[in-house]
């Protein structure tokens, strides 16, 4: 009843793409100056939005792509751009100001969505889905998909202890580290969306 070669190759692949050790100093640099709870909170929210839009997708994602008419690589571009607007915020400095409205965005976009839900993520659950054979293969890539964020979410909690240890100073390198890192995989995200589009062309 369970596949471990389809449980491993998802969980690999997807933690490959949504990469938990990079996603911590974007995820401390997001979270600074907020109370500890609600760093914690944070950490759950943006694990259990990521998890929620891809178990969306992967019940019925090529059918509403279908239905907007939207490519992958339109994906990939867009969500590209958002993160460019983000990573601009970080290495300005704009993220700093804590407000509780701030707070929740935050965890939904962009860490929710586009950075762990990403287009890679989207499109590499989508395929797995839809080549799972029989009852044990979809058990086995819900298995994975389940563990990765359970994995994630533990990152992202436990990196918190990281600012204790950094202080202030720490932070603010760690937000324009971030930013460099976002702002570079925003524009690679939207190099490989127009790839796409014009090799399709």
């Amino acid at each position: 009843m369970f596949d471990t070669a389809v449980f491993g190759s998802l969980f690999l692949t997807l933690f490959v793409i949504m990469d938990p050790p990079g996603i911590t100093p974007i995820f401390l640099a997001l979270t600074s100056g907020r109370p500890v709870k609600t760093q914690r909170k944070m950490a759950w929210q943006a694990a259990s939005v990521a998890f929620g839009v891809i178990a969306v997708f992967g019940v019925a994602g090529q059918q509403i792509l279908d239905y907007l008419h939207v490519s992958v690589p339109a994906l990939m571009i867009a969500g590209g751009l958002l993160l460019l607007l983000i990573a601009l915020d970080l290495l300005t400095g704009k993220s700093e100001e804590p407000t509780q409205t701030k707070d929740v965005n935050a965890a939904l976009v962009p860490l929710g969505m586009p950075l762990l839900a990403g287009p890679g993520a989207i499109v590499s659950v989508i395929l797995a889905v839809q080549n799972a054979d029989g009852v044990s293969g979809q058990i086995s890539v819900w298995a994975a998909i389940v563990a990765m964020h359970v994995v994630l979410w533990l990152t992202m909690r436990y990196s918190l202890l990281i600012i204790r240890v950094i202080k202030d100073g720490g932070v603010v390198l760690v937000t324009r580290l971030a930013g460099m890192m976002l702002s570079a995989l925003a524009v690679q995200q939207i190099i490989n969306g127009v790839t796409q589009v014009i090799q399709s062309s």
